[in-house]
């Protein structure tokens, strides 16, 4: 008998990509949750960051990426970014047949169920908290909740300079997050996929009494779900030898390569520059 299509989908690579760096918190949860797959993985480090642009350049942005890993014969992509998530999801689903996971809508779902005080905070870009996505899907799910949001530009190239636990880095989160806990939020969704690397940081600052969501956490859990649903599970772990994920950005491979080993303690040994523009 020869292979069936299903059986061919099941071990095509999932796509995931990212405005930058940043998205290789969700590549490590994909790792570690669904270790059978392959990822193809596309960071724009050239055009980074996402969050001070309009929405319809990061939905420009958006669709050139889908088209590159579409060329790659990927089943499903992973939106690993706040912002293209906010601003490009909804088009890209629209001109899509295979499934797309956004890191926003697991994330809420997790706030909304978490909140006990009915106070949930978002720290994130600029153009995630303009465009009130964590509001507006927090709020189909629990009207009563109150959502607030604090942009927090400085976080990104602080945490791209490794500076993760850092005195500069404590005084910054410190007068981002003191509004945040004046208002007494009991849960705080770390709303850009770079936040996760100064978790700590942000945690002991807003105190033991505030649940953090991670949305990359959340995210490889809905992947899961949705490869499942669908019968597009992987069942066979990569073959030795295999390089069983690929990585690819638009600039700067050997500063990605340095910054994404920090991250996720994988070897990654080789990332190719392309020329997004081109797709």
């Amino acid at each position: 008998m020869g292979i069936t299509e299903n059986e061919l989908e099941r071990k095509m690579p999932i796509g995931v990509f990212d405005s930058g760096i940043g998205g290789m918190t969700v590549v490590r949860e994909i790792m570690r949750q669904l270790p059978n797959e392959r990822i193809i993985y596309f960071g724009d480090t050239a055009r980074v960051p996402y969050g001070s642009k309009s929405k319809e350049t990061v939905t420009r942005y958006s669709k050139q990426i889908v088209r590159f890993l579409r060329s790659q014969h990927v089943k499903a992509i992973v939106v690993a970014c706040n912002t293209a998530s906010a601003c490009a999801l909804e088009e890209l689903e629209r001109d899509t047949d295979i499934p797309f996971v956004d890191v926003v809508r697991p994330g809420a779902k997790v706030a909304a169920q978490t909140t006990q005080n009915g106070r949930v905070g978002v720290i994130a870009t600029r153009a995630t908290i303009g465009s009130d996505i964590y509001t507006t899907y927090i709020r189909r799910i629990n009207p009563d909740i109150q959502v607030i949001g604090k942009a927090c530009p400085l976080f990104v190239p602080l945490v791209e300079e490794g500076l993760w636990q850092d005195p500069v880095t404590d005084e910054i989160a410190t007068r981002y997050l003191s509004e945040l806990i004046d208002i007494d939020i009991d849960t705080l969704i770390l709303g850009c996929t770079h936040y996760p690397l100064i978790r700590a940081t942000v945690g002991r600052i807003m105190g033991e009494h505030v649940t953090l969501v991670n949305p990359a956490y959340e995210t490889a859990r809905k992947l899961k779900k949705v490869l499942e649903a669908r019968s597009l599970s992987n069942p066979e772990p990569a073959a030795l030898g295999t390089s069983q994920h690929q990585f690819f950005v638009s600039d700067g491979a050997d500063q990605f390569i340095h910054f994404a080993n920090s991250i996720i303690k994988y070897g990654i040994l080789s990332a190719k520059v392309i020329q997004i523009e081109d797709y």
